[in-house]
């Protein structure tokens, strides 16, 4: 433990020299709007990849509609600081209870299924969420939730990502977390051993979802607008994208997985008739060459950076 608790330590150390590197970097406009907006979207994306991960991942289910929790925890957030004149910390918090009410209520009955079931389950409640949006006048039906104000900024945005991302991992180190990598590696010997798979399935599936709510908090009110367009199919794709790109059950390999994919969508704005085209052709050579993922299911450790020294050393 005393080793996990230095570990933590000096991540939380990194963490704060690097936010300290670039909210300098900000303020000294070496990083402009574009980039500031990237990397805000950055951090949400990493909360978002890495939440799909506690079910994709973690827990070894096929979720594929992850936008449905993130346009829910946006549009609660909206309604509490638009309509109901609430704080900004009261709508994140709002905002994350509603998307893991929803998902415990959609866990329930859907993680009895497996496979392209379950995937095809998500997907269908994902398009039910958004349309049921569409026809909601007091959120803006089709024309969105407009007028948001913008309360999410970069520093926000980052210690939330830190604490999203400190609790993910201590979940996973945890006796729940191990129950959930028992699952994904064996459903039926879990079982045989005592675990009540149904049980978990549906905790990873809702702190997931709850998470999703949280991002989408932060990103309805750093863009001004809450928009059904923005919650389709091809975003949770993207989500999913992240996280197979990193390596499912690595939480190491989300949050390369969104900076990476974040970097490269911002890179080819100019470019938007070859981006979804080189974007593909990156997933097709990585699934090739690497199915895995860049991390598989490994984390960087500091027995990594250990290990690296002592090959120095050798050399």
């Amino acid at each position: 433990m005393n080793k996990v608790r230095k570990f933590d330590l000096k991540a939380l150390a990194a963490a704060v020299v690097i936010f300290a590197v670039l909210q300098g970097l900000m303020v000294a406009e070496v990083i402009g709007p574009f980039w500031e907006l990237n990397l805000v979207l950055i951090g949400i994306n990493i909360i978002l990849a890495s939440s799909l991960n506690m079910i994709n991942g973690f827990t070894g289910q096929f979720s594929i509609g992850h936008a449905g929790f993130l346009a829910v925890g946006a549009y609660v957030g909206a309604v509490m600081t638009v309509k109901l004149g609430f704080s900004f910390p009261l709508a994140i918090v709002a905002g994350t209870i509603a998307a893991g009410i929803l998902g415990f209520l959609i866990g329930l009955p859907t993680l009895r299924l497996d496979g392209d079931y379950l995937a095809i389950a998500t997907l269908g409640l994902g398009e039910i969420i958004r349309i049921c949006i569409l026809n909601i006048e007091y959120i803006g039906g089709a024309s969105g939730l407009m007028g948001i104000p913008r309360m999410t900024n970069f520093t926000i945005t980052f210690w939330l990502m830190i604490a999203v991302l400190f609790f993910i991992k201590n979940f996973k180190n945890s006796a729940h977390g191990r129950a959930c990598l028992a699952i994904r590696e064996n459903e039926i010997a879990a079982d045989t051993m005592g675990i009540d798979t149904t049980k978990y399935k549906v905790m990873a599936f809702t702190l997931g979802a709850s998470f999703a709510g949280t991002a989408g908090v932060l990103f309805s009110h750093y863009f001004f607008i809450a928009h059904p367009a923005s919650f389709t199919f091809m975003r949770s794709f993207d989500i999913l994208t992240m996280v197979v790109l990193g390596g499912l059950g690595s939480l190491t390999g989300s949050i390369t997985g969104a900076i990476l994919l974040t970097f490269i969508s911002a890179a080819l704005a100019d470019f938007p008739e070859w981006r979804m085209i080189i974007y593909s052709l990156a997933m097709i050579i990585l699934m090739l060459y690497r199915p895995q993922g860049l991390f598989g299911n490994k984390e960087l450790s500091e027995k990594v950076f250990n290990s690296l020294k002592g090959g120095k050393k050798d050399d």
